[in-house]
């Protein structure tokens, strides 16, 4: 980290959490956050759900939730980036405050409530940002939704077209309901009525699932099963987590998700679980709790194929990704592996 980066990242975290996020993506657009663009090592180099990638490391829905910063994001060396969540009308989402540092934890309790521009003006910044990279969209739900599958079809037929993939969110745990979508008819029907619109109107478009780290071994089986079924195209295990187990912070017993650090262990349990009950046989990505190459190898070697991360930018910045991506590379050629690919589920 360089003597700049370092000074601007102390001084956001001075200021009050959700504020700073709008400066950081204001400071990515007004080109002051450093960019890296390799060269990568060629033992990263990944080919998932029909996208050549150049690592295995890319950017979670959530810090980019309107599509404001997607090409420095990209410059900053993620190989993929995701968006949102998206809902068809813009929302609000919950009173402020409804995000917490705990700096004692490394970690973070957001409670936005899928807050939005919606979808129209997410999909001009889309349709005006120059194309380039593996770029995703996470489907949110109005939270006035009567019909939550109808809404995620809505916003994936009108933003499909400008992404590379698209996540059905039914993890979050901010909005009332929707992680009762992740209950195994209620799921079958869901996927099965997106993934028609993705077939009939982007049919390029890769779709995938978050799920949250909370469920029961009696609930991942469910999913495993309902998402092999419905051949969507891959999983993106976890979302954030109510629990509050072992935190040290001030905020700790404040509602909403957890990420960050203490999350680690459960996610990559949860997606470990997953790729046994696939059987390999979908694509996982691995995120929650990664902050650094051991973390992203931990969750290679549990089952993932690609792995995201959000919140340890807050507190190691930008410069984490390349951290992350070259730790990667000398851990894979230390263990003998000449790509990322062949350490994909070793440890289960």
């Amino acid at each position: 980290m360089t003597l700049l980066e370092h000074i601007g990242l102390r001084g956001l975290q001075q200021i009050d959490p959700e504020r700073a996020h709008g400066l950081a993506l204001k400071a990515l657009n007004a080109g002051l956050v450093p960019t890296w663009k390799g060269p990568f090592p060629s033992v990263l180099r990944a080919r998932v759900l029909g996208f050549d990638l150049p690592h295995p490391v890319g950017l979670a829905a959530g810090f980019d939730k309107n599509a404001q910063a997607v090409t420095p994001l990209l410059a900053c060396g993620f190989s993929f980036v995701e968006v949102g969540a998206v809902t068809p009308r813009p929302q609000d989402g919950n009173p402020r405050p409804r995000l917490f540092r705990l700096k004692k934890d490394a970690a973070a309790i957001n409670r936005f409530g899928f807050n939005n521009e919606g979808m129209d003006a997410v999909g001009e910044r889309l349709i005006a940002r120059k194309r380039g990279g593996v770029v995703g969209l996470n489907l949110g739900a109005n939270k006035d939704a009567s019909d939550r599958a109808t809404d995620f079809g809505t916003v994936l037929s009108q933003l499909g077209p400008y992404v590379d993939f698209a996540t059905v969110n039914v993890s979050s745990p901010n909005t009332e309901g929707l992680r009762d979508l992740q209950a195994r008819e209620v799921l079958a029907d869901l996927l099965t009525r997106t993934k028609a619109v993705r077939d009939a109107q982007t049919p390029a478009v890769k779709l995938l699932l978050k799920i949250a780290p909370d469920l029961s071994d009696a609930q991942l089986e469910d999913v495993a099963r309902v998402s092999l079924e419905s051949g969507i195209d891959g999983i993106v295990a976890t979302n954030t987590t109510l629990a509050r187990d072992g935190l040290k912070s001030a905020d700790r017993e404040q509602k909403g998700g957890l990420s960050g650090a203490p999350l680690m262990m459960r996610s990559t349990e949860v997606l470990g679980r997953l790729f046994d009950l696939t059987g390999g046989a979908l694509p996982l990505i691995g995120v929650g709790g990664v902050g650094s190459a051991h973390d992203a190898y931990a969750k290679i070697r549990a089952g993932a194929s690609l792995v995201q991360l959000y919140t340890a930018l807050s507190y190691q910045g930008p410069g984490l990704v390349k951290d992350i991506a070259v730790g990667l590379a000398t851990l894979l050629e230390r263990d003998g592996f000449t790509n990322v690919s062949q350490a994909i589920g070793v440890d289960r």
